[in-house]
C-alpha cells in the first residue's frame, strides 16, 4: 500500500517491505507522541496524520503490545487513586474519579469536565434514557464527550428553563447533549421557578410538563451537577431569586441546590417556599435512576456536594482532589 506525498515530499515509485515497516514505525511513533505527550484526542491525531481514528487506535494498542510505551505512576497520581478508594468506601460510591486541581487556577471546572467527559462517553449505550441537569461544569463537559450515533436514545431535561442565563441554560445543555449522540431530546417548556405552588401545579397537570417528567421515571442514567449558595453561584444569576431570598435560604440551612431543590449539608430538602415553586424532577425520582452521576467540585460547592451524595446516593462521582479531601474530612 502506498501513501500520498505530504508537504510536497516525494515518495518512491515502489515501496519496499522495509520502507513500509519504517513508515509504519514512524507513524506509530508520531501517534504515540501526540496521544501521550501532547494529550491530543484520537480523532485529532487521525486528522493531523491524515488517517482514520480506527488506525490510530490500532497503532496505540500495537505500541503498548511492543512495550514501546511505559507508563509510570507519579506520587501525585498515586495520591489521586488513594482519594478515589477512600471516597468510594466512605460514601458507598461505585465509581469515583478524582482529578488534580491547580493552585494557580482556583476554579477546577475544566479539569473536572475533562474527566467527566471521558467517563460519560464510556457509559453511553444505544437504547438508553438519560436525564440531564445543567450548570457551568456540565456545559464545559460537552467538548470532552466523544460523539457517536446511538439508536433509540432519549435525553430528558430534568429542570425548566431560564431566560436570563447567557451560557448555561438547561434546555440548551439537554439539546446539545442529545445531538452528540443523535438522540431524541425532551425539554421542559416552562421556567425553572414560577411565582406560586398553584402555578407549578397547573403547569405540570395541564400544560404537558407532566408528560416530560413522566419520562424521568426509571431512567437508565441521570447526569447532574450541584449549585452553591454563594452570591456568585450560577443558580443565583438567573434572575429568579433575589439576594434577600438567597440570604433567607442560607439562614434556613440551605447548603445549595440540586436542580433548584435546595438542600442542607445532609441532603434534606429545606422547608422553604422556593422549593414549592420549582419546576424540576424530585430528588426521589433522581435517586431511582439506575446510574446516578454527579459532576461537581470547588470550595464553594463541597457542602452541597456532601448533601447531594446523601440525597441520591450516586453511583459515580467526578470531582477535584481538594474537594475530595474536604469531603473525607466532613
Amino acid at each position: 500500500m502506498s501513501a500520498s506525498p505530504r508537504n510536497g515530499a516525494s515518495s518512491p515509485a515502489v515501496a519496499t517491505p522495509t520502507g513500509r515497516n519504517v513508515n509504519s514505525e514512524r507513524l506509530r511513533a508520531r501517534a504515540v507522541w501526540l496521544y501521550y505527550a501532547e494529550g491530543m484526542k484520537q480523532s485529532e491525531i487521525a486528522e493531523a496524520l491524515g488517517t482514520t481514528r480506527v488506525t490510530i487506535v490500532r497503532l496505540l494498542a500495537d505500541a503498548r503490545r511492543r512495550n514501546e510505551v511505559r507508563i509510570t505512576i507519579s506520587s501525585s497520581m498515586a495520591e489521586l487513586a488513594g482519594l478515589e478508594v477512600q471516597l468510594s468506601q466512605r460514601y458507598g460510591i461505585q465509581d469515583v474519579i478524582v482529578c488534580p486541581s491547580n493552585e494557580a487556577v482556583p476554579d477546577p471546572t475544566q479539569s473536572i469536565a475533562a474527566s467527566a467527559g471521558a467517563y460519560v462517553s464510556g457509559m453511553m449505550q444505544p437504547g438508553m434514557s438519560v436525564g440531564v441537569g445543567w450548570g457551568k461544569t456540565l456545559h464545559s463537559m460537552l467538548q470532552f464527550i466523544e460523539s457517536q450515533t446511538l439508536s433509540d436514545l432519549s435525553v430528558v431535561s430534568l429542570l425548566g428553563g431560564f431566560s436570563h442565563v447567557r451560557h448555561f441554560n438547561p434546555a440548551d445543555f439537554a439539546w446539545r447533549f442529545a445531538e452528540l449522540f443523535q438522540g431524541e431530546g425532551y425539554l421542559v417548556p416552562a421556567p425553572a421557578l414560577v411565582d406560586s405552588p398553584e402555578t407549578r401545579r397547573a403547569l405540570i397537570e395541564r400544560c404537558g410538563i407532566g408528560e416530560v417528567f413522566a419520562k424521568a421515571h426509571n431512567l437508565d442514567m441521570v447526569l447532574l451537577s450541584v449549585g452553591g449558595i454563594a452570591q456568585g453561584a450560577t443558580s443565583f444569576q438567573t434572575g429568579y431569586l433575589t439576594d434577600a431570598e438567597r440570604e433567607d435560604l442560607k439562614a434556613a440551612g440551605a447548603a445549595g441546590d440540586l436542580l433548584y431543590n435546595f438542600i442542607d449539608v445532609d441532603g434534606r430538602l429545606i422547608d422553604h417556599p422556593v422549593n414549592d415553586r420549582t419546576i424540576s424532577v424530585s430528588l426521589e425520582q433522581l435517586a431511582n435512576a439506575k446510574a446516578r452521576i454527579i459532576v461537581s467540585g470547588g470550595p464553594e460547592k463541597v457542602e452541597v456536594l456532601h448533601g447531594a451524595i446523601a440525597a441520591i446516593r450516586p453511583s459515580a462521582l467526578v470531582t477535584d482532589d481538594a474537594s475530595a479531601r474536604t469531603l473525607l474530612a466532613m
